[in-house]
């Protein structure tokens, strides 16, 4: 065991009477990196906001480095050296890096902020991590990615040996992944410690010492890494091995009549002469690097982007949908990629996104019957098991799994023919994750053509029939279920292998 430079012992929170966290205990020691695991809605956001003085415990013990510390608020947290990188990014966009680094602690010379003096540390600063950023830039400029890095060489600067890090991968490429880890290598030599919060299970076991699980606000447990596995830790979270994880039934689907044909289709500059099927019942997969073209393609599909040659043929005839309304009536529901942006109006309540998409089934002469609209609400609220204190509260305030889960909800009662998932499982926790895919199950088993893309390998080989790769925006290669493996699937996206039109030849 490493010197301790934080515990947290039977830590109790509760509001309105309601745990929210019923005794968790938490250690990090110097230069570790310790990975908070558990469900939305598990506490790891209330704890992390005990630490950070946000909230006050009802009880219970904070130490750092063998010292008992009460911080009541923000500025106490950074004096104990406790930086929290949120996963929305707090920065001020029209101001430059600088000015952000020293935000409420500027430099002063002779009754004026010392730019030139703080440009010169900022870029110290910078440098120290190995960031490539430079001071001077206005932030708004700046990617999602490397807005993060200046988060954390805000953190940092505050005399930050304490930092968390809250899902700090959910909107990052892989590359940005992978830019990202060499920054926590970089912490981790200078005895930073780091408390990790993340979803995903290769990330945990690539980077993280430890793994704390907590679940409905109660410790359950810590393991070494090295010493664990993903089927234990999924356990732990939700009582469930990783075995059942996967809700698929797969049956012979030789017979059922292609829903979905796609021949040729090309948008200049951004996928080029994209062939494929999809039959009644079948989830086809479509796997790819970030930025290979895969949203692009299904947007042109459902009218949502302009495609200059190639044909659609939805059970056989030809259609071309100058817009999104035209796909939905025709059939056709896309599960967009980016919940927040795309998916829902986060200020609407729940009720108001679920019947957004399919008002028109509701209508009663020329005004929406709103017993008709309750029975749908019902129904979907049921069958996703959406977990909302009501319908009329705004979405916005549902954990990511609830609201993904109104997303698809939303669509679902548009009663779509073809449904494309895009990322339908990206940012949500281990529980929903589960519900999600026994929806999409059921959904396939009912008849339902489903094109799932989605960037994680085992959801794809273990929920989908068949997989197109796509590259740079060409489609290389048509993985039947017998050839589906991690590796087949990344020398195809990668660009391991010959382009598929060639090896057909």
């Amino acid at each position: 065991m490493g010197q301790t430079v934080l515990e947290m012992k039977d830590i109790k929170k509760s509001f309105s009477g309601i745990y929210a966290l019923s005794g968790i205990d938490f250690s990090l020691e110097l230069g570790e990196v310790h990975a908070l695991l558990g469900e939305n809605g598990a506490g790891k956001s209330t704890l992390i906001k005990v630490l950070g003085g946000i909230h006050q415990p009802d009880s219970g013990t904070i130490r750092i480095r063998g010292k008992e510390v009460r911080i009541r608020n923000v500025p106490e947290a950074r004096e104990n050296g406790i930086g929290i990188i949120h996963q929305e990014i707090v920065l001020v966009p029209y101001l430059t890096v600088a000015q952000n680094l020293f935000l409420g602690r500027e430099l002063v010379k002779n009754g004026m902020v010392d730019m030139e003096e703080m440009n010169r540390r900022a870029a110290g600063m910078i440098a120290s991590l190995g960031v490539d950023i430079r001071a001077e830039e206005i932030v708004e400029n700046l990617t999602i990615a490397q807005q993060q890095m200046v988060e954390i060489v805000k953190a940092v600067s505050f005399n930050g040996s304490i930092i968390v890090m809250d899902e700090p991968t959910s909107s990052l490429s892989s590359e940005e992944v992978e830019q990202l880890f060499e920054i926590i290598a970089t912490l981790k030599e200078k005895k930073v410690s780091i408390i990790y919060i993340s979803h995903r299970m290769e990330e945990l076991f690539r980077i993280s010492d430890r793994v704390t699980v907590i679940r409905d606000g109660a410790y359950v447990g810590t393991r070494v890494t090295r010493e664990t596995n993903p089927n234990e830790l999924v356990a732990m979270m939700v009582g469930r091995d990783l075995e059942s994880f996967y809700a698929r039934d797969f049956k012979d689907l030789s017979q059922e009549e292609t829903a979905l044909e796609v021949k040729g289709l090309t948008s200049q500059g951004t996928f080029e002469n994209v062939s494929f099927r999809v039959r009644r019942g079948e989830i086809l997969g479509f796997a790819g690097l970030v930025g290979a073209g895969r949203s692009e393609i299904m947007e042109s599909i459902f009218g949502a982007r302009p495609y200059q040659s190639g044909e659609i043929l939805l059970h056989g005839r030809k259609v071309s949908f100058k817009n999104p309304m035209a796909a939905i009536k025709a059939g056709i529901a896309l599960v967009p990629e980016d919940r927040k942006k795309q998916g829902l109006v986060l200020g609407g309540s729940v009720a108001f996104n679920l019947t957004l998409a399919s008002l028109r089934f509701y209508m009663s002469g020329i005004a929406v019957s709103e017993r008709k609209k309750k029975t749908a609400i019902e129904e979907y609220f049921q069958k996703l098991r959406i977990k909302a204190a009501s319908p009329q509260i705004e979405a916005g305030s549902l954990s990511g799994g609830n609201q993904q889960k109104v997303v698809l909800a939303k669509w679902l009662a548009t009663k779509p023919d073809v449904l494309i998932l895009d990322e339908p499982t990206r940012g949500v926790d281990v529980n929903a994750k589960f519900e999600i895919y026994s929806t999409i199950n059921e959904l396939a088993r009912s008849g339902i053509a489903i094109i799932m893309v989605s960037s994680e390998l085992p959801e794809i080989i273990n929920m989908c029939d068949n997989v197109c790769v796509v590259r740079e925006g060409r489609l290389v290669g048509t993985l039947s279920k017998d050839e589906l493996s991690q590796e087949e699937i990344m020398k195809y996206a990668a660009g391991g292998v010959e382009s598929y039109e060639s090896e057909k030849q």
